[in-house]
């Protein structure tokens, strides 16, 4: 599947700002759980911060495909910052399509710029795969919404400036799930501590905890009880961003994998001599770009309209795919691949929460079997 010259030119750059600016903070930046900022920034000056934004908004409005090369080419440097930036275009994607005009001038453009950074609201403590059951309440009070509840597992919790919020109108009404917009400094609003992860150490994953939080009933996204189909909707596109970073995952630990296998001596050699490491690199080749096409058809079926069948295949295969590779990629390097000094190590450990987050495997599997037959 050929990219277009101006997607290959994209690829190019953000693959050289990638190995230039992302890859030489990553160790550091998992190890002490911060978030690089500088290289937000950098994202932010290749206009990457506004991928999903209209022109007309100042951003990028990138087509699904282009979108899935950047994601893959980020997530290659570190699986944090192409997280962040995943779930920020995802809010960033909530206001564009779902917001009035009002609201798109007044987000947009900051947000194509960089800042504030966008988070997306939907799951909780008691309701993570099934979002029907989410307990936050947006009651309405007048011109006003009143927000009661907490969210879990929101990427960018920490660093946002304004949420896109997920709650029912009526907490026993799992039809009422609506869409909102709550700037980051609402009254009420408190954001929990950061969660210590096994991987994605870097990105702020937090809880948020909303006490008689009042926001104007202008900031409400969609009508009441659209919700819910509106999170679908925008999480296709979240799914395919997923399965690219995955693909960016699988292809960084290759390529580690390879230059090791040939640099390694062993038995009077190379390892990369060896008839079973050949192997284990031919097999994590081919689950590499099978996950790549399975990722970029899923991509040009978004452009042409709805993908959720092939944005669940692509997610569900791309993030096994992940694991697999990153996994022989850690064997292959023996005691140097298990080391918190190694590349790999980190790799292998981010690479789990693909298979988690946006929608479990076996989320994916439920929904491609649905898509299938019924």
């Amino acid at each position: 599947m050929e990219l277009t010259e101006e997607q290959a030119a994209v690829r190019d750059v953000v693959r050289e700002f990638a190995r230039e600016e992302i890859e030489p903070t990553a160790l550091e930046a998992d190890r002490d759980q911060r978030f690089p900022e500088d290289v937000w920034d950098g994202l932010a000056d290749l206009d990457l911060t506004g991928l999903t934004v209209p022109e007309a908004y100042g951003g990028y409005d990138a087509d699904p495909v282009t979108a899935a090369v950047v994601n893959e080419e980020v997530a290659a440097g570190m699986l944090a910052v192409a997280t962040a930036l995943s779930v920020h275009s995802l809010a960033t994607s909530c206001i564009a399509e779902f917001g009035s005009e009002d609201q798109r001038e007044r987000w947009l453009p900051e947000m194509a710029a960089g800042r504030p950074v966008g988070a997306f609201a939907l799951s909780e403590p008691h309701a993570g795969s099934n979002p029907a059951e989410m307990s936050t309440e947006a009651s309405r009070d007048g011109d006003k919404y009143v927000i009661d509840g907490e969210k879990q597992w929101i990427t960018n919790g920490e660093r946002a400036g304004v949420y896109v919020l997920f709650a029912k109108t009526d907490r026993d009404d799992p039809d009422s799930v609506t869409q909102f917009l709550v700037p980051g400094d609402a009254d009420g609003l408190t954001v929990g501590e950061k969660e210590d992860k096994l991987g994605l150490r870097a990105s702020d994953t937090t809880s948020l905890t909303f006490d008689d939080v009042r926001i104007p009933a202008e900031n409400r996204l969609t009508e009441e009880g659209k919700g819910l189909s509106a999170a679908f909707h925008i999480l296709t596109g979240g799914r395919i961003a997923i399965a690219a970073q995955s693909v960016g995952l699988a292809r960084r630990a290759l390529e580690e994998a390879m230059a090791y296998s040939q640099e390694r001596d062993q038995f009077g050699g190379p390892i990369a001599d060896i008839q079973t490491i050949r192997h284990k690199l031919a097999e994590m080749a081919t689950r590499t770009r099978a996950a790549r096409l399975l990722t970029r058809d899923a991509a040009q079926k978004r452009a042409a309209g709805d993908a959720a069948l092939e944005a669940s295949m692509a997610k569900y295969f791309a993030s096994e795919a992940a694991m697999f590779v990153t996994n022989e990629a850690v064997q292959i390097h023996g005691g140097y691949g298990y080391v918190t000094e190694s590349e790999v190590e980190r790799l292998y450990r981010d690479a789990k929460i693909t298979e988690i987050y946006e929608g479990t495997t076996e989320i994916q599997k439920t929904v491609i079997a649905r898509e299938l037959l019924d």
